[in-house]
């Protein structure tokens, strides 16, 4: 990627379309790519995912599907036909609930649209090795992470969501035909705030992320166009 913009999704962690598009305009041509998570999408549901689209930014839909097959490729079917380009399932939903996904993700070309990426969630970056054995996971989140990734590429999907603390082993596991993105990403001398994994841009970038995610490190900045453009400077 020669355009380090393309590696940066600034996350929207807000109550209401006009937080978000006070954040939008903010950070300017500092960033293309928008997270909409659950919370904002609860709030102001698929309109906001239209305006951004129509504004020329990309979208990361990140709801975290997890659910049946049948029921996540509805969600997914129309989740496409937004036009947005990446959208996230749990990967430990299941190879048919995963192929139920990257099938129905391709629906989105009959309306002209480009398919979206099916990015399969591995071990969320709040969890630690404890919090895993306290709902059953042995082995460590390394070992899950690598079990989960396996799962999701064997059965369609061409990215995952993983902390960078996993991306240089799954590099060296499973190669660079996939994408990676990175969640749990703090600038140098950010809190971690709810997350237990983190690491700097820099940090993501060498261990092989090919997007990184950040919030509130940008978001809440005084100036958040400048704080994007620090964190361009780490991954370019």
């Amino acid at each position: 990627m020669t355009d380090p913009r393309q590696r940066l999704i600034v996350a929207l962690d807000v109550s209401t379309a006009g937080a978000a598009r006070k954040i939008v305009a903010a950070v300017g041509d500092s960033a293309h790519a928008y997270k909409v998570g659950m919370q904002l999408y609860t709030a102001e549901g698929p309109s906001i995912v239209r305006e951004l689209i129509a504004s020329g930014r990309r979208v990361f839909l990140d709801l975290k599907y997890h659910d049946i097959p049948n029921t996540v490729g509805a969600a997914v079917r129309e989740a496409a036909h937004l036009g947005i380009s990446m959208l996230t399932v749990h990967a430990s939903g299941g190879g048919k609930m995963l192929r139920a996904a990257v099938e129905a993700a391709g629906t989105s070309k009959s309306d002209g649209k480009s398919e979206p990426l099916v990015l399969a969630v591995t071990v969320l970056t709040s969890l630690d090795e404890v919090e895993l054995g306290k709902i059953g996971l042995r082995g460590g989140v390394l070992e899950q992470v690598l079990r989960l990734t396996a799962l999701a590429l064997s059965n369609g999907c061409k990215g995952i969501v993983a902390s960078a603390l996993e991306a240089a082993a799954l590099r060296e596991e499973f190669g660079h035909d996939f994408t990676i993105v990175t969640p749990g990403v703090r600038p140098a001398g950010s809190g971690p705030h709810d997350q237990a994994r983190v690491v700097t841009p820099a940090e993501a970038i060498a261990a092989g992320a090919s997007h990184i995610v950040v919030g509130r490190p940008i978001t809440d900045a005084s100036d958040p166009a400048a704080e994007a453009r620090a964190i361009l400077g780490q991954v370019s």
